[in-house]
């Protein structure tokens, strides 16, 4: 096992790493800008260095700056966390190519899976179903136009290098492609270096399901069972639950199958998850693959038991996974819910300073976050600062506890998502497990006006 791993993190996911490190006896060194230089994190680790001005470009994602302080501070690992540098295929290689170990798949299945259209074709190879779409990326919105006809409208836009929603757009007529297309390959061009774009066919009022997968370097692969992540804001993610209040069992033993399919097909190692959209026959589709830790992983923790950035650290130093598929069992049902500085009317960020924070407690409740009353949320990063997560013996009882805990949740001093969350959690659909990914446009935005 390492002595010394170094955390390219910021914040609640930093803080999150930090703790099961210490847990296993392992030193940590935190990497911190100017703007998180109070930050809770950074006092948690054994080790803390400065690595730049706020802005990302200037330190999380100066990958040169975070090696250097790797090698000057001799640590044997790198755990990427999520966002950021996780999913850079050059940056793992260059942690491997100095000598230490980058915790999460070969730097060459991870530029292998970040690109949308070669992950399409690897997973097709691999016999796991695919949405309909192009092989190649659209070199032109001539071609797009052509392509979306064949298909038939609507059809989603996507950035062949893209990830979080960006570069991403439903489009529903000719016009719409035409106005989209330069945009979206501009957008992604500027977050991922790389301005290529493919088509889909869009799936009607999908859910939106993904597989959490083990596997270690000695042939070892199993699965911790599915989330539904169908809530979401632009694309982006706001409740997490596990398991899936929706899917029949045949369709999970059909997805579960589908997800280990891709490790075996891809040589995978490591944690990472297999994200699918499931249509209203349950039919799965392939969407695309994670190589890395999920912002959502607690939930899958608390029904199963298993510390995932343990296995991560255990897989990455070479043991093998010390227990089978038959021994991880569903206990109960979570919840999570993202927790953002953010107006929940507009969804713009809302930085400034936490005058006041109370984080409701009782059974079953957890909190992942690396932020107190006082603290100076800034615009420089992603306006998530918290995470909820619930537990119950059934689901039931996890959402009368989240309920509860989202309406004893105080944040004064910023504008936060709280407003939004508490129609969600007492909304009628969510109650009853029937929640789409249109579930913000349908069931949430119409409010506002009223």
């Amino acid at each position: 096992m390492f002595s010394k791993v170094l955390i390219a993190n910021r914040g609640e996911i930093a803080a999150r790493i930090i703790r099961t490190c210490r847990k296993m006896g392992i030193q940590t060194v935190a990497v911190y800008s100017e703007a998180d230089q109070d930050s809770a994190y950074v006092s948690m680790a054994d080790e803390s260095y400065l690595i730049g001005k706020p802005r990302v470009s200037e330190s999380y994602l100066n990958a040169d700056k975070i090696l250097d302080v790797a090698v000057k501070c001799g640590a044997q690992a790198v755990h990427p966390g999520y966002g950021l540098l996780s999913e850079h295929a050059g940056f793992a290689r260059k942690v491997e190519e100095e000598g230490m170990t980058f915790i999460g798949p070969p730097s060459k299945v991870i530029a292998k899976m970040g690109d949308k259209v070669e992950a399409r074709a690897e997973m097709k190879s691999a016999g796991v179903p695919i949405i309909p779409g192009t092989d190649g990326s659209v070199d032109s919105v001539e071609d797009a136009k052509r392509i979306a006809d064949e298909f038939g409208y609507p059809v989603m836009l996507k950035a062949a290098a893209g990830g979080g929603g960006i570069g991403m757009q439903a489009v529903h007529n000719e016009q719409e492609l035409e106005k989209a297309f330069a945009g979206n390959s501009k957008r992604a061009e500027t977050f991922f270096g790389d301005g290529k774009m493919f088509l889909e066919k869009l799936i009607d009022k999908p859910r939106h399901i993904e597989i959490q997968v083990l596997a270690d370097e000695h042939g070892n692969a199993i699965h911790l069972f599915e989330r539904e992540c169908s809530i979401q804001r632009r694309h982006q993610k706001v409740l997490e639950e596990a398991p899936s209040p929706s899917l029949s069992e045949a369709t999970r033993e059909k997805m579960y199958r589908s997800a280990l399919k891709a490790v075996e097909s891809l040589g995978y190692t490591n944690a990472g998850t297999l994200e699918f959209l499931v249509d209203q026959e349950e039919n799965h589709y392939f969407l695309e693959m994670n190589t890395r830790l999920q912002v959502e992983h607690p939930v899958t923790e608390e029904i199963t038991g298993v510390d995932i950035v343990e296995q991560q650290l255990r897989i990455a130093a070479k043991e093998p996974l010390s227990f089978g598929q038959e021994d991880v069992q569903r206990n109960g049902h979570a919840i999570e819910v993202r927790i953002y500085a953010e107006d929940s009317n507009t969804f713009y960020p809302s930085p400034g300073k936490l005058t006041k924070l109370r984080l409701p407690e009782g059974d079953g409740i957890r909190h992942e976050t690396a932020i107190c009353e006082g603290s100076e949320v800034t615009p420089f990063y992603d306006p998530m600062i918290a995470k909820l997560i619930v537990h119950g013996g059934d689901r039931q009882e996890a959402v009368e506890r989240l309920t509860q805990a989202v309406h004893a949740y105080e944040i004064e001093g910023i504008k936060s998502n709280l407003m939004m969350l508490k129609r969600i959690v007492t909304h009628e659909n969510f109650i009853i497990g029937d929640t789409k990914t249109d579930f913000i446009e349908v069931h949430y935005l119409p409010t506002l006006t009223k």
